[in-house]
């Protein structure tokens, strides 16, 4: 079970590295003006949705099911449990977010400013400072 929440934890980080990265890349996106930077972003956003946030989204809830399925009655049972699904569900909207903002990029359909994706990626910070604290101090 070591080895399981081991690669739960990479995972983890490797979607939340993503998630802090790829809205990064939306602020310079829709703040650049040359074809040439535009068409990169695109490339980099593309390869980062697809190469390492989908798949370690993927990764994060199949690792953390198995997890869970292993203490059920505890899980189930504990507030601070269902608080953290909660986030977890969340963080996965904003990931599907992320997802739809990257086609209106890919299109040249983005009608949103620097400072829209510069508020907008500060929103899975939040997440990561609740879930930790919510899965350390378990305060309910």
């Amino acid at each position: 079970m070591l080895w399981v929440k081991a690669f739960h934890i990479v995972a983890v980080v490797c979607w939340f590295a993503a998630l802090f990265y790829l809205p990064r890349l939306f602020v310079y996106h829709a703040d650049a003006k040359d074809v040439e930077s535009i068409e990169r972003f695109k490339v980099m956003e593309r390869k980062l949705y697809r190469g390492i946030m989908t798949p370690s989204a993927i990764a994060t809830v199949v690792l953390g099911a198995w997890l869970v399925s292993y203490g059920t009655d505890y899980y189930f049972s504990s507030g601070w449990f269902h608080a953290k699904m909660l986030l977890v569900v969340m963080l996965l909207g904003y990931h599907h977010a992320c997802g739809r903002l990257l086609k209106k990029f890919a299109n040249d359909e983005n009608t949103r400013s620097h400072v829209f994706y510069r508020w907008f990626n500060e929103f899975p910070v939040l997440v990561l400072i609740g879930v930790c604290i919510l899965v350390v101090v378990r305060p309910f």
